[in-house]
């Protein structure tokens, strides 16, 4: 039972102020929410944080009006294009729109930060997380991309087939309609696609419904790439259970978070499917489904070839549910995994249409360059350097620390693996460690690469200081790319606001207030444990 200085019985108070800090909490319960501990339970029914809520969809509508100007918008607009409002895509409008926009997304992270503090202090359970994520989510099912333009680069590979070309061939460019084309990023527009047949078909019956209508493709290829949040909804509660963390936390971890909302829902991006088909092939190889569970990562890496990185993990796991000796229970797990891979592969490779070419065309994205992947981060550290007393290019130092990044990264995975040969829990933590190695150890890293192990890894149990990274973390990934979806990681002013605004984020998780720019509201509170639901 709660007891406070004021009457007020309210989740919420005024905007900037929340009814007790973590800080306020028992110190002992306030571990526990993010420990996943189970023997205390709060018998009080979860209030609904209707102010903070309602905070971060003022900032999603934010983001959807001022989306219209600022972000990844249509070349020809036949909403704006010439007409009255026309203003808000140049000039001083669309500076407008750009700050409007980040001062939504500022809202959503604010919000999402409250939300925060009330999961770990108990106030509330997974239900008002999720109450409050698909309120800020549901505006940007309708907003122009954020973030990014990736939705027209799929769009237009699901147009190739068709008319009869090889999306894993040839790029975008060869087609003659000029409002595909002419609205896919620069780069994209004469690259074949790295993504898996099943992603093709997909995109495929998307572009066949919408046909040129781009704005129609945009809000369909989201509702379809839903379909991996609901995969994810239905897993996380089961991956809370086997990994020992706590779904509250979780879910505002994986679900309602800026990287779900705005990056993979607000963007939108395919990652999102791939990683609903990973969580649910996870859980249900954990649960001895173990055909069922293969077959939907196999399903995942046919969206994205990464997800193929889960498979020899779960093959522990599997190995570890039988009962013979250490080798035939792994060589009989092996077989049949294999077995099903090869079949599921096989006939959403048929059932789309096209080759195996897609191998090919995963070099793709190799051509991209930031210092997001940290072994480009270093080639182009060292180059800067050695540029100061001798001039040479700049590709030669990448290119080798990449190839230095490649051998790190197969030494980890190899390792990782032979570790979890016990299988269990322990497979799978690892194998969303390897997930997050990849991501950021390849030659190219981009935002949403990041969330592959994290959305299995938020199951696990987390300590505040570590919930806190993890934020400062999102909100900077965020911010890497502008609203029109243009690489911002060179812009150096712009990149030192984005982490000093980033580490207030995270700093704000476990210090209410740390500007100090509302009145102190210090408050007594007694706070239960919550209850894992």
């Amino acid at each position: 039972m709660a007891t406070s200085t004021e009457p007020s019985p309210h989740v919420d108070h005024p905007l900037g102020a929340d009814e007790a800090d973590t800080a306020n909490t028992l110190p002992d319960q306030a571990e526990t929410v993010a420990d996943g501990r189970d023997d205390q339970v709060d018998r009080r029914p979860n209030p609904l944080p209707v102010r903070t809520i309602a905070l971060g969809t003022a900032g999603s509508l934010l983001i959807l009006l001022s989306a219209f100007g600022a972000a990844g918008v249509l070349v020809s607009d036949p909403v704006l294009g010439h007409g009255p409002l026309s203003w808000i895509r140049y000039g001083h409008g669309q500076m407008l729109a750009t700050a409007t926009l980040y001062l939504g997304f500022g809202l959503v992270v604010w919000a999402w930060v409250r939300l925060g503090r009330h999961v770990l202090a108990g106030r509330v359970g997974s239900r008002p997380v999720l109450i409050g994520a698909a309120c800020w989510m549901a505006p940007l099912l309708f907003s122009p991309p954020v973030f990014t333009r990736d939705v027209f680069s799929y769009l237009a590979q699901g147009t190739l087939p068709l008319y009869g070309q090889d999306p894993y061939a040839v790029g975008p460019i060869v087609l003659g309609l000029q409002e595909v084309v002419q609205n896919v990023h620069p780069f994209w527009q004469t690259t074949a696609a790295p993504y898996g047949p099943l992603f093709i078909m997909l995109a495929k019956g998307v572009a066949w419904v919408s046909g040129t209508n781009m704005i129609l493709g945009v809000v369909l290829m989201r509702l379809v790439l839903l379909g991996g949040l609901a995969l994810l909804l239905w897993s996380l509660p089961g991956l809370v259970r086997h990994l020992g963390g706590h779904l509250p936390t979780t879910l505002w971890l994986a679900v309602a978070g800026p990287m779900t909302v705005v990056h993979l829902v607000g963007g939108p991006h395919n990652d999102l499917l791939m990683v609903g088909f990973l969580a649910a092939g996870t859980l249900c190889v954990l649960d001895r489904k173990h055909v069922l569970g293969i077959a939907l990562v196999t399903l995942g890496a046919a969206v994205k070839a990464t997800a193929a990185l889960a498979l020899p993990f779960l093959v522990w796991v599997w190995a570890g549910h039988l009962k013979s000796t250490f080798w035939k229970n792994f060589t009989r797990a092996v077989a049949a995994a294999v077995a099903t891979t090869a079949v599921v592969f096989t006939a959403t490779t048929l059932l789309a249409g096209v080759n195996l070419g897609w191998f090919n065309a995963l070099q793709a994205p190799t051509m991209i360059v930031n210092w997001l992947s940290i072994p480009t981060a270093v080639g182009e550290a060292v180059h800067t350097v050695v540029d100061l007393f001798f001039d040479v290019n700049k590709s030669w130092f990448v290119n080798t620390t990449r190839v230095i990044g490649g051998l790190l990264f197969f030494a980890i995975a190899i390792r990782q693996w032979w570790l979890s040969r016990n299988g269990g829990a322990d497979a799978v933590r690892r194998m969303s460690f390897v997930l997050f190695a990849v991501a950021i150890l390849s030659p190219a890293t981009l935002p949403w690469y990041l969330t592959w192990g994290f959305v299995i890894a938020a199951a696990l149990p987390w300590q505040r200081r570590q919930l806190a990274i993890l934020v400062g973390a999102a909100v900077f990934l965020v911010l890497t790319y502008s609203p029109a979806g243009e690489d911002l990681l060179y812009n150096w002013p712009f990149i030192a606001c984005a982490i000093a605004v980033s580490i207030l984020a995270g700093i704000s998780l476990v210090r209410h207030d740390p500007l100090r720019l509302f009145n102190d509201r210090h408050e007594l509170v007694t706070v239960d444990a919550p209850t894992k639901v």
